[in-house]
C-alpha cells in the first residue's frame, strides 16, 4: 500500500561524558589533570530529496535515533562527535506536531534541510576545571541528553498537472502514452491503487510533471472508493485534467461523470475548482460515442475540450501542446 502518512519519534544522540585523568610520567611529579571533554551527540536533520515519491521507507520504522558522542580520554583527548543523521524525505512532505496538528515545516522545494533534534553537548573533563587555586580538580560532568521530538509526516505530491477521472476512464493508459512510465492498465476498475508521478519531456527539454491518482467515484469525499485517501495529491497541482470516457460502453452519461467529478472536488476542497483545467474526452476510437451531446451541454468554454484516444494516440499531439501551454503559462510547479 502507498505510504503517505507516518508518525515518527526522533531522538538526537546523548553527549559523551567528560573524563577524569591524570598525567603520570616519571619525571613530572606534578603532572596535573588531563581528562578530556566528551563529544557532542549526533543531530537529526530532515532533507527533501527529488528522487523520492513516497514515505515507504518508514513503513517499518517508528524510531530514528542518532549516535551518542564518545567519552573524553586522557591527555586531554576529546570524545568523537556523534554522526549527524540526514533523513531523506520526498518533496511535498508536510511536518506536523501530531498532537496539536500545527505545521512545523512544509518541504515545497528540493534539498531543503530542517534541524529537528540537536545532539546533546558533551560533558567536561577534569582538565577544564583546573585553575590557579585548584590545580588538581577531581571532577567531570556527564554529557547532556539529546533533544527528542515526535512528528507526523504527510506527503502531498508536487506536480504541474493532476489527472482526475472515474475508474476505467483511461487515465493510466493516457499516462503511459504521454510519458515513459509503465503504469498497470487493465479492463477492470481500480487498476491504479496508488498515486503515480511522471512527466512529459518536450523537444526543448522542458518538462511537465503529472500526478495520477486512483479513480474517483461518487461519494469519494465521504471516504467511498479510493479517492478520499489520495485527493490530497492533486491539491498542489497547477492544472487539472479531467479524463472522461466519452464512449458509452461502460458509462451512459459522460457529461454527468464530468459534473460529478467537479462536485466531488468541491466537496473535498472548493479551492480545487479555481484551478485551470482541460477535459480529455477519451476513447474516441470506440463506436458508441456521446461526443456531440457532451459538447452541446458542456457548461464551460469549448476550447477546454480535447477529444483523444489514449489507445490509438489520436488527438494526442494537440492535447499535449495544450497541456504544455497551460501548465507552463506562469512556470508554476508548487501552489
Amino acid at each position: 500500500m502507498f505510504k503517505d502518512l507516518v508518525t515518527l519519534k526522533l531522538s538526537a544522540g546523548k553527549g559523551g561524558n567528560g573524563a577524569v585523568a591524570w598525567r603520570r610520567e616519571k619525571y613530572l611529579p606534578k603532572g596535573g589533570p588531563t581528562g578530556g571533554n566528551g563529544g557532542p551527540g549526533g543531530s537529526i536533520y530532515l532533507e527533501s530529496c527529488p528522487d523520492l515519491y513516497s514515505l515507504d521507507m518508514f513503513r517499518n520504522k517508528k524510531f530514528i535515533i542518532a549516535k551518542t558522542g564518545g567519552a573524553g580520554g586522557p591527555n586531554q583527548r576529546n570524545g568523537r562527535k556523534g554522526e549527524t543523521l540526514h533523513v531523506k524525505i520526498p518533496c511535498g512532505t508536510i511536518v506536523r506536531d501530531p498532537k496539536t496538528r500545527a505545521i512545523i515545516h512544509d518541504f515545497g522545494h528540493e534539498k531543503e534541510q530542517l534541524l529537528l533534534c540537536e545532539g546533546g553537548k558533551g560533558g567536561l573533563g577534569n582538565a577544564f576545571f583546573k585553575t590557579s587555586r585548584n590545580r588538581a580538580p577531581n571532577r567531570c560532568t556527564p554529557g547532556k541528553d539529546g533533544e527528542e521530538i515526535e512528528i507526523e509526516l504527510e506527503l502531498k505530491l508536487i506536480a504541474d498537472v493532476g489527472f482526475v477521472g472515474f475508474p476505467n476512464a483511461g487515465k493510466s493508459t493516457l499516462l503511459n502514452t504521454l510519458s515513459s512510465t509503465a503504469v498497470k492498465t487493465a479492463d477492470y476498475p481500480f487498476t491504479t491503487l496508488r498515486p503515480n508521478l511522471s512527466f512529459i519531456e518536450f523537444d526543448d527539454y522542458s518538462r511537465v510533471y503529472i500526478a495520477d491518482i486512483p479513480g474517483i467515484i461518487k461519494g469519494a469525499h465521504e471516504n467511498k472508493g479510493l479517492g478520499f485517501s489520495f485527493l490530497k495529491h492533486i491539491e498542489r497541482t497547477s492544472v487539472l485534467i479531467y479524463v472522461v470516457d466519452v464512449s458509452t460502453e461502460i458509462r451512459d452519461d459522460p457529461l454527468n461523470d464530468f459534473l460529478t467529478l467537479r462536485k466531488e472536488l468541491e466537496n473535498y476542497n472548493k479551492d480545487l475548482l479555481d484551478k485551470p483545467f482541460v477535459v480529455a474526452l477519451n476513447k474516441i476510437d470506440k463506436d458508441d460515442l456521446a461526443l456531440n451531446e457532451f459538447k452541446d451541454k458542456y457548461p464551460y468554454d469549448l476550447e477546454t475540450i480535447y477529444p483523444i484516444s489514449a489507445a490509438t494516440k489520436e488527438g494526442i499531439d494537440t492535447f499535449t501542446k495544450a497541456v504544455k501551454k497551460i501548465a507552463q503559462k506562469d512556470k508554476i510547479r508548487y501552489i
